[in-house]
């Protein structure tokens, strides 16, 4: 069947990026002061699978090539959407190097990936950091053919669904982008700790807690009317599982009825307007003992027109499409694994690579 993933973690080269920045940004890139960092917890398997490292040393995710040579093309893979760069610099103190540099990057994605391979459709970085100046990075490239979605960290100083983050929302729904978040930066520069009971002990604990930070986020998205102000606005959780999406769901439906009048703007419940605007991908894909009991998580909410594949390749945790396939309901599996994803992106069949 036809597969579209939509997480796909590119590496753009480093030496790269100084190109497209202005001074005094470039100076400062080149000095090695290229965003906050992180925690620093261990993880024994690493952030990338060791069998992406080819023969000559290089790796699988650092040039479109490779990437189209060694992973699409075995897999048959119609489309592959691009989430990788330095999405931790979108939390730097400083928003202006952080908007500087992700505008960089960007510009490698236009130059050194999108033309190599029609298959490969992007997300443009922007940092939450300063609204206005991801508002203005949208306007710059959101008309781009290869960006197909506005990607920020699911970490963030304040809840996204707070009127101080609508100049990104304006600026996706004016370029009939989506916006997507992806985890990993929680705990990190200027967000708030990684969970609500505050800093974990190691990367155990804070890997499993990431799927705090998606709870907060939508619930936020949805109680705060960001979805009525932007009724056309789709927001897409990536990397996040699915299995806590039900329970939140009648959370709010009963919170709903008893507290409305805290929310007037809200016209219909929440899970009505999550169900419109709001869509996951599949990995981490949630593997209980019993696969049974997935399908009956999927019949929970709308997942044939919410969950879109993706495989997170080359991230150590990752879910090859056929993996994935094999534990989804056959009547789901041709809109999770691409159609779904086609109808969000607005992609047409593919055409094969020019050689």
């Amino acid at each position: 069947m036809p597969i579209i993933d939509t997480d796909i973690h590119h590496v753009p080269d480093s030496r790269r990026v100084p190109d497209f920045l202005p001074e005094p940004w470039r100076s400062r890139y080149l000095s090695g002061s290229r965003g906050p960092g992180h925690l620093g917890y261990w993880n024994p398997n690493g952030v990338m699978r060791a069998d992406t490292v080819l023969p000559d040393g290089s790796r699988i995710e650092a040039s479109a090539e490779a990437l189209a040579r060694h992973f699409i093309e075995p897999y048959g893979i119609e489309y592959g959407v691009l989430t990788g760069g330095n999405q931790h610099i979108g939390l730097s103190p400083d928003p202006d190097f952080a908007a500087a540099v992700l505008s960089a990057e960007n510009d490698v994605l236009v130059h050194d990936w999108l033309p190599v391979d029609p298959r490969l459709r992007a997300s443009l970085m922007v940092s939450p950091a300063d609204p206005e100046l991801a508002a203005r990075e949208i306007h710059r490239l959101g008309d781009h053919p290869g960006f197909v979605q506005v990607m920020m960290p699911s970490a963030g100083r304040i809840p996204y669904g707070q009127r101080y983050f609508h100049p990104i929302y304006r600026a996706a729904v004016e370029h009939n982008l989506p916006v997507a978040v992806h985890p990993g930066s929680e705990g990190v520069g200027i967000s708030g700790p990684p969970t609500a009971a505050g800093y974990p002990t190691n990367y155990f604990e804070w890997h499993t807690g990431l799927v705090g930070s998606y709870i907060a986020q939508l619930t936020s998205l949805v109680l705060e009317g960001v979805f009525q102000k932007f009724p056309t606005l789709k927001f897409v959780l990536v990397e996040g599982g699915v299995s806590w999406l039900p329970a939140l769901l009648w959370r709010m439906d009963k919170n709903w009825r008893a507290l409305r009048q805290t929310t007037p703007w809200l016209d219909r419940p929440p899970s009505e307007i999550v169900r419109e605007h709001v869509l996951l991908t599949t990995q981490p894909l949630e593997e209980p003992g019993r696969p049974e009991h997935l399908h009956q998580i999927l019949e929970m909410f709308d997942a044939g027109h919410m969950l879109m594949f993706s495989s997170d390749f080359p991230h150590w945790d990752g879910d090859t499409p056929d993996f994935a396939a094999r534990r989804l309901p056959p009547p789901l599996r041709p809109r999770i694994m691409s159609e779904t994803a086609r109808e969000l992106y607005r992609l047409p069949p593919a055409e094969p690579p020019v050689r």
